[in-house]
């Protein structure tokens, strides 16, 4: 049940050529050289369109990328001040359960 079912490979079909088959190199003659074409000359067709920027589009790039800022740094100053009251908490807990320590050693 557990054992993997192996494929059967199947048999070729149609014409097989002998492996003794040997292949003869063909000789290789020179053409004529093609004439020299004329040069290209390119056209001024631009390969994507430039992108034009009005008054209207800079401001909302301007107010997209203020609230950006804004945004980000709201996030940073959030995540600085979650550390700074996890610190303090930490550092009053120190401070009792040391207080309470050295009062359990004065009795």
């Amino acid at each position: 049940m557990f054992r993997p079912k192996l494929p059967t490979m199947p048999q070729p079909t149609g014409q097989v050529t002998p492996p003794a088959a040997v292949i003869e190199p063909t000789t290789i003659t020179p053409g004529t050289p093609a004439p020299p074409s004329a040069p290209v000359i390119p056209t001024s067709a631009p390969s994507r369109p430039t992108v034009q920027l009005t008054p209207g589009t800079a401001l909302a790039l301007v107010g997209g990328g203020t609230a950006v800022v804004l945004v980000v740094g709201a996030v940073l100053v959030s995540m600085l001040l979650a550390v700074t009251i996890t610190a303090a908490s930490v550092a009053v807990c120190a401070v009792v359960l040391r207080s309470l320590l050295a009062s359990q050693h004065r009795r």
